[in-house]
């Protein structure tokens, strides 16, 4: 049971610290145009701050309307956020764009309700745009609010389930009521991001560590809880360098896996790593050892919820028939395609272009 005391006063002391204290700067603090909240809101999921700021950039620049973003091929937006990861959002960013210029004749609707309704806007997103840009009353609801909360008001119930995310709404929105919707919003996040961390966070400088519960408790590294655990799963790929007259082959993934709508290396996919990495890669595909040159590796990426182990396989020249969808390209055209994040990096050490 939350203690109704502690509600009252949160809000002041939190916008008195804003106004005060605050010092984080960025180009999309206090920019009520719908667009650019937008954008900075998809890029900052499930990212930091400092690798994101770059993106948000670069996405104004190249798109500086909604329809600009829209008319684009998808290719160059993926290659635009190529780095970035979850490129899930990149394909929701542009679909969403369309839906908003076809549907809406490219203004963005003012009411959650509306928003909530675009592809790729969840209840975070469209409270934070329907709150920034036209002030509706909607509590935005991130990570950063609900450690805050859950520390300060002693809550042990898992954000993580239906009830826990049900209770965490409800107090967040009413924290908010009284308030300016824009700048308590920003208030509070700011206030998770930089003195109610994840890890170390600045306890001696919070205003409310007198009257908080965890801090009281030594609850701070507990709260808040989780109840699931994320499960990860281990793949091991086996990236085919396959040339002909300095051309590359690739191919653009598709399906619903990973990296979908990306460009991609041919690929042989292991459940764990075999004893014999050329013997069973012959197999695979049907040739002799001997026709396998090199084979670098391992490069790890961690995913949110896979852990891929590569290995790039360079096969002689002549020997690997290409398959339905694979293709060959240049160098300049290698430079303009979207590619997973070990690709890239791989391919820009070693001088593919």
């Amino acid at each position: 049971m939350i203690d109704l005391k502690h509600i009252f006063g949160f809000g002041n002391k939190l916008l008195t610290w804003n106004r005060q204290s605050n010092v984080r700067s960025l180009p999309w603090k206090n920019d009520r145009v719908a667009y650019h909240i937008w954008l900075s809101e998809i890029i900052l999921q499930q990212t930091r701050v400092a690798q994101g700021l770059p993106y948000y950039l670069a996405f104004k620049e190249a798109f500086p309307t909604v329809f600009d973003l829209a008319k684009a091929p998808l290719d160059q937006v993926l290659k635009l956020w190529q780095g970035l990861g979850y490129y899930a959002r990149a394909r929701n960013l542009h679909a969403a764009a369309q839906q908003i210029v076809t549907e809406f004749g490219g203004v963005f609707p003012e009411k959650y309700v509306d928003l909530i309704q675009i592809r790729g806007i969840g209840d975070y997103t469209a409270s934070a745009i329907s709150s920034f840009a036209f002030d509706e009353p909607n509590a935005v609801l991130d990570g950063n609010v609900i450690r805050l909360l859950a520390r300060y008001f002693g809550i042990s119930d898992a954000s993580d389930t239906v009830a826990g995310r049900k209770l965490f709404r409800k107090l967040a929105q009413d924290l908010l009521s009284t308030h300016p919707p824009a700048e308590y919003n920003q208030a509070i996040m700011d206030f998770g991001a930089l003195i109610c961390k994840p890890q170390l966070p600045l306890c001696s400088d919070c205003p409310f560590a007198t009257s908080c519960a965890a801090y009281k408790n030594d609850l701070v590294n507990v709260l808040p809880f989780k109840q699931k655990k994320a499960t990860v799963r281990l793949r091991y790929f086996y990236y085919l360098i396959v040339q002909n007259d300095n051309k590359l082959l690739v191919n653009q993934r598709a399906g619903k896996d990973i990296w979908q709508g990306l460009w991609d290396l041919p690929l042989i996919e292991y459940e764990k790593t075999p004893k014999s990495i050329k013997k069973m890669l012959g197999v695979s595909l049907a040739i002799e050892p001997k026709a396998i040159d090199e084979i670098e590796g391992p490069f790890v990426q961690l995913l949110s919820h896979q852990k891929i182990v590569a290995h790039f396989v360079k096969i002689k020249e002549g020997i690997y028939t290409p398959e339905e969808g694979q293709i060959w390209v240049t160098k300049a055209q290698l430079k303009k395609l979207a590619l997973p994040k070990t690709i890239f990096s791989f391919l820009s050490e070693k001088s593919y272009f």
